[in-house]
Order: structure tokens, then C-alpha cells, then sequence
């Protein structure tokens, strides 16, 4: 196993973290009653997430079981793509004011009319933006991996020993 596959492994586990994270806050806050369209997608993103990680975190640890080396790369650029999008767009509609105000929480759509709604929202918001990180580490030690001399095409021919070996 190499340096490369232990920073994987890492960041795998991270991400899972991360996702266990923000699928227990926006789960309770969905539970708690009345949720925005926001506030589902950053549980769609970490259901997503904890899902691919069941198959990137065997195939960090072993790159047979990855059945093919261009899944993971794929994986791991969609889940960086949608973690980036439900970061940013949370972090947007919830226009990042104190929690405290009454006011804020009353009046923003995203943070429930609750002061516990929003700073659940905040805290989504911030383990999205480490998830993001994450996953895009795990995209770049991945996408070098497969760039550079994996065989990146599936099955191929075999040949047997040159001539030199027998």
C-alpha cells in the first residue's frame, strides 16, 4: 500500500465523517418539522455522498475491488461537484447573520424560525465546505493515480512472457 493509497484511505474516512455529520443535522432538522429545498439537498449530498464512500473506501483499500480504475475518479468528481454546489448554495441563502436575531431566523426560509433550526443550518453549511475539501483531495490523489500508469482500460489483451523470460 502505498503513500498514495493511505492519503485515500484518509480523506475516504474524512469524507464519511463529514457526511455522517451533515446527514445527522439536516435529517434533524427535516424531523423537526418543515424544511426548504436547501435544506434537502444537503442531505440528498451527504445520502449521496455515504453511499459512494460504501464502494471508494474497499476500493481505496484495495484497487482490485474497484472493478474499474475510472469509478472512483467519477465518483469522487461528482460528490466534489455536488458538496461544492449545497456548500455554496446554503451559505447563500442563508446570508450568514447571527443566530441570536430573532429577526434573521424569522425571516430567512432556510433557517426554520428557529434559533436551533439555524444554527443547525450553520453547521451544515460548515461540514459541507469540510466534506468539499475532503472529497476534492480524495479527486486529485485519485485522478493522479489513474492518470499516471494505471492501466485505465478494462480487461484489455494479455500477453504472456517475452522471449528473454521463458
Amino acid at each position: 500500500m502505498g503513500a498514495a493509497s493511505i492519503v485515500n484511505i484518509a480523506m475516504c474516512s474524512f469524507s464519511f465523517v463529514w457526511s455522517l455529520l451533515v446527514m445527522a443535522l439536516t435529517g434533524n432538522f427535516i424531523a423537526s418539522g418543515g424544511s426548504s429545498a436547501m435544506i434537502n439537498y444537503d442531505l440528498f449530498c451527504s445520502v449521496f455522498g455515504m453511499l459512494c464512500l460504501f464502494f471508494l473506501l474497499p476500493a481505496s483499500i484495495k484497487e482490485a475491488w474497484a472493478m474499474h480504475p475510472i469509478i472512483p475518479l467519477v465518483l469522487n468528481i461528482l460528490n466534489t461537484i455536488f458538496w461544492f454546489v449545497g456548500g455554496v448554495a446554503t451559505a447563500a441563502y442563508l446570508n450568514v447573520h447571527s443566530c441570536s436575531s430573532a429577526d434573521y431566523y424569522n425571516s430567512n426560509n432556510v433557517a426554520g424560525g428557529s434559533e436551533k433550526k439555524c444554527r443547525e443550518a450553520q453547521a451544515s453549511t460548515a461540514f459541507l465546505w469540510f466534506g468539499f475539501a475532503s472529497f476534492l483531495a480524495s479527486t486529485v490523489v485519485t485522478g493522479l493515480n489513474t492518470r499516471g500508469g494505471a492501466n485505465t482500460r478494462a480487461g484489455g489483451i494479455r500477453r504472456g512472457p517475452a522471449m528473454s523470460q521463458v
